[in-house]
């Protein structure tokens, strides 16, 4: 019953932690990245395309060249540099939602003057915005970032046209609003996209949606925009399906690998290996075209108070750093994925593994469970690891590891309590009855038992007192006097047998019963049986100089041996069981005693004793005899005196 009730806890903890799973709220998905988190720290992207540079503007750059933002003219010469040096895409991931205060058509409108002497200043005066919208027109190579915000945008900016099959719109992430660049700025640009994290619990990146809705209308990220430019697309394509978002496509071949909800998970490489420079090393004399040519260029404020960090598996980092990662790790075709159905397969893996686990866990002691645990939880980790590692698959390993680390705590704790509440079960129903160091060599390995029986073959030892009848008499009114006697004499009599590896199974009344090799295992059954006779004739001789020297009644024995089959085990129930032994050689022992003083002998053994062990002691042939429930006669020895 107690065993019973122990796997139903165990079940019902494996059925709540399997609901938590399904469940797959934020505490879930935190203890699955911060897994991956894990895996790409110590086995980081190794291939680098060799094919993004990031351009940062730092403090010194501020302090070369102004305030920022920068005068648009400024910026005008940094593209130019930068396209002159050979770049494919120059990617800006700066704002440039309101015109420069620095040009003179905006400086002419917060002046007090007349409509006219504008107009005539106007013509005269340089419009940076219009320069730097021409720079970046005749380039034919930015992509401008918009941002997203949590308020309704004015005006939707027009973008890259977006082809929906299916219904597309509720797997994306919705913002409420965007801010776009100027209309002279979104005039001159190849591109514009905006550049979003997907929301995690922790604020750790390693996702970026590379579609979102405002409105009911779709804007692509400056990476899709990067994928569509760099294939000479117009359109992108966006395909969903009944689990989500299938396919985001830019041409019939090339797209780009997401989840239901058009994330790409971003497979992070060492940063120091991506090339870096600053706004002043481009427009230094010794500026190395070589870091620019043929490569993708991402810009982004590095300056302290105008860089915003965030954090990535390997720390914090700038948005053009993890906007460069995003776009090398679609360079390079190191893509990390996860497929659709990777949440049930899991589940339903970890409720066939957890169910294994209930089964073989109770089947093995603490010391083998410890192993077991390792084996199945490493070998679950490493998996999943090896997958990341050499496909890219996205394997969640941690809920599995902690669902079976607690099935088998546990399921170790109830093993741990059983196997202690037998012990104890075993100490108490042995130590008065076995040799002490055999009862602790019980309470450390209960198997010895044999919980349910097993046949082996055992010698068997009756011995009961001859003349109880009398003694009883004697001892009329006195009955805590005739206790005491058995109990001496009973006390003296264990004492031999247990000294001689004997297993005492009853007393009843004044007869003994006992048996050998069992529930240790002991060759020599058949000699110990018989030297413990002797012995106790010895002791039964002693007892009786002391009792009559003290006027007590003096004590006969007559002792029967046998050895047989005998099926020996725990007889009873759970909760109450008795170490017994059931058959037919063991009626034999207790006949054998009953007809020992008929023959006149104190101890009589059987044919199956004697064998094997007639050269240790000088058996004598006593008699052959028919005992009660047998037919035929049997042999009966004594040893010679």
């Amino acid at each position: 019953m107690r065993i019973l009730t122990s796997i139903w806890m165990v079940i019902i903890v494996a059925a709540v932690l399997l609901g938590i799973r399904i469940d797959n709220g934020d505490t879930v998905k935190t203890l699955r990245y911060k897994t991956w988190d894990y895996f790409q720290q110590i086995h980081p992207r190794e291939t680098i395309s060799d094919s993004v540079t990031v351009v940062n503007i730092t403090e010194q750059d501020l302090k070369r060249y102004g305030q920022w933002p920068w005068p648009r003219h400024i910026m005008a010469m940094l593209h130019a540099k930068i396209g002159d040096a050979g770049a494919i895409l120059i990617n800006y991931n700066v704002l440039f939602a309101e015109p420069d205060r620095m040009s003179g058509v905006e400086y002419l409108k917060s002046m007090p003057m007349s409509n006219e002497l504008r107009e005539q200043l106007g013509g005269v005066l340089l419009d940076t915005d219009a320069v730097f919208s021409t720079v970046l027109k005749e380039s034919g190579r930015a992509v401008i970032l918009m941002s997203v915000k949590n308020e309704p945008g004015v005006q939707l900016p027009s973008t890259t046209p977006i082809i929906e099959k299916g219904n597309v719109k509720p797997w994306l992430y919705e913002f409420e609003g965007i801010v776009s660049p100027t209309q002279k700025i979104s005039a001159g640009v190849a591109g514009m996209g905006v550049n979003v994290t997907s929301p995690e619990p922790d604020a750790v990146v390693r996702k970026m949606p590379v579609l979102i809705r405002i409105n009911g209308k779709i804007y692509p990220s400056m990476l899709l925009e990067n994928v569509r430019l760099l294939n000479g697309s117009k359109r992108i394509k966006v395909i969903a399906k009944e689990h989500g978002i299938d396919e985001v496509l830019v041409s019939k071949k090339s797209g780009i690998p997401v989840n239901h909800n058009a994330e790409m998970y971003i497979h992070y490489a060492d940063p120091e290996k991506y090339v870096q420079m600053s706004a002043s090393e481009i427009f230094s004399n010794n500026f190395n075209e070589n870091k620019i040519k043929g490569r993708i260029v991402v810009i982004g404020m590095d300056a302290a108070g105008l860089s915003v960090l965030k954090y990535t598996p390997h720390g914090l980092t700038t948005d053009q750093m993890i906007s460069a990662q995003a776009l090398d790790t679609l360079l390079t075709g190191k893509h990390l994925l996860r497929i659709p159905q990777a949440d049930a397969y899991e589940i339903v893996f970890m409720g066939l593994l957890g169910l294994l686990m209930i089964i073989l866990i109770p089947r093995v002691s603490v010391l083998f469970s410890v192993p077991l645990l390792l084996f199945v939880t490493g070998g679950i980790s490493y998996a999943s690891f090896m997958a990341y590692a050499n496909k890219g698959f996205l394997v969640d390993p941690s809920f599995a590891v902690l669902f079976i680390f607690l099935i088998w705590s546990h399921s170790t704790y109830n093993n741990f309590a059983t196997q202690s509440r037998l012990r104890k079960q075993i100490k108490k129903q042995f130590e008065h009855y076995l040799d002490p160091g055999m009862v602790k060599k019980l309470q450390k390995d209960p198997s010895l038992l044999k919980l349910g029986g097993e046949t082996k073959e055992m010698t068997f030892l009756f011995s009961d007192i001859r003349g109880f009848t009398p003694i009883s008499e004697k001892y009329k009114g006195n009955p805590e006097g005739l206790t005491k006697l058995i109990n001496r004499f009973l006390t003296r009599m264990t004492d031999v047998i247990i000294a001689n590896g004997g297993t005492i199974d009853k007393f009843m009344g004044d007869c003994i019963m006992a048996f050998w090799n069992a529930p240790i295992e002991n060759k020599k059954h058949r000699e110990l049986a018989v030297k413990t006779a002797l012995e106790m004739e010895v002791e039964l001789a002693e007892l009786n100089m002391n009792l009559q020297a003290e006027g007590l009644p003096q004590i006969n024995i007559g002792i029967g041996i046998n050895t047989g089959e005998a099926l020996v085990g725990n007889m009873g129930s759970e909760q109450r069981f008795d170490y017994s032994v059931i058959g037919d050689a063991v009626n034999l022992a207790s006949r054998l005693e009953s007809s020992s003083k008929t023959l006149g002998k104190t101890i009589v053994i059987g044919e199956d004793t004697r064998h094997t062990i007639e050269t240790v002691y000088p058996f004598e042939y006593i008699d052959s005899i028919t005992v009660k429930g047998k037919t035929e006669e049997i042999k009966v020895y004594t040893i010679r005196s």
